[in-house]
């Protein structure tokens, strides 16, 4: 193709796919906007519970479908409307300073939390107060590399759909349930209810992390909980929790971020969880 279809910003669709930048209208729509191509091969790739495609649409400069053959043939094949847009209505559409060519609108996909708790998780991360849509998304993308069953998102916490949270996921939001809105108190419940020993992160807890390790307690199903960037837990959510573990600081360091902290926790709960062989 050597020209796009889609030239006005003003389109209609354009308008509609431009409005998902609001959270309003991204609950309203159950919509939300995944971009670059990474993000939008793993939304083609993605079934909902139903089996339903999660890409419904796909926004693609003439240049992009050309280097992204293979995603936008995929995509036609899951039944999304494709269009080939101009530049100016991808950046119209982008939530993104450079934009990469390819801007997938994808159904909401989050996954009720009692599905969760009957699928007996090993390993959960708990995003309690968490405000900042970045950091939601580079810890859902370190449970997901650390091989962490499930996330939850409480509702003091920001949202899942932000495009910044999903940016920051890299596509890891495509690849394990992920329940929001859940309360903090609803979800240490149901999670103690199934026998997963809920742990708090903070910087001031009274158990150290090397010692929850030497003492082999984390062997069993955890669920992680982590708090807002700038003050950590409340002590009513602290006092919900088994166990309060700080992550020890060996050097000069003041603190760590949240999302460091939490490849930490969680990948010492996924080396503990991890069977033992022996030579």
């Amino acid at each position: 193709m050597s020209s796009p279809e889609l030239i006005s910003p003003r389109s209609p669709r354009v308008v509609a796919a431009r409005r998902l930048a609001k959270r309003n209208f991204r609950g309203k729509d159950r919509l939300f906007i995944a971009e670059g191509p990474q993000a939008v091969r793993e939304a083609v790739e993605h079934r909902g519970a139903t089996g339903q495609p999660t890409l419904v649409e796909l926004f693609t400069t003439v240049e992009a479908a050309e280097r992204y053959a293979s995603i936008i043939d995929a995509a036609l094949a899951s039944g999304a409307r494709v269009h080939h847009a101009s530049d100016a209505v991808l950046a119209e559409v982008s939530q993104t300073v450079t934009p990469q060519g390819i801007v997938g609108v994808c159904r909401f996909l989050d996954s009720p939390f009692e599905d969760i708790l009957a699928a007996r998780p090993k390993l959960v991360a708990v995003l309690a107060h968490v405000r900042d849509p970045g950091n939601a998304g580079t810890v859902l993308r370190c449970a997901d590399a650390a091989g962490a069953d499930a996330v939850v998102l409480t509702d003091a916490s920001v949202d899942l759909y932000n495009p910044k949270s999903v940016r920051a996921s890299v596509g890891s939001l495509f690849h394990l349930p992920v329940a929001v809105g859940v309360p903090v108190e609803q979800a240490v419940a149901g999670l103690k209810g199934v026998g997963v020993r809920i742990l708090a992160a903070d910087g001031a807890g009274q158990d150290d992390l090397d010692d929850e390790l030497d003492a082999g307690t984390m062997g069993g199903p955890t669920a992680w909980v982590f708090g807002n960037e700038a003050w950590g837990l409340p002590e009513e959510t602290r006092a919900l929790a088994d166990a309060v573990v700080r992550v020890p600081i060996h050097g000069k360091a003041e603190s760590l971020n949240l999302a460091t902290a939490a490849a930490v926790c969680l990948y010492a709960s996924a080396r503990a969880q991890r069977p033992r062989t022996t030579a």
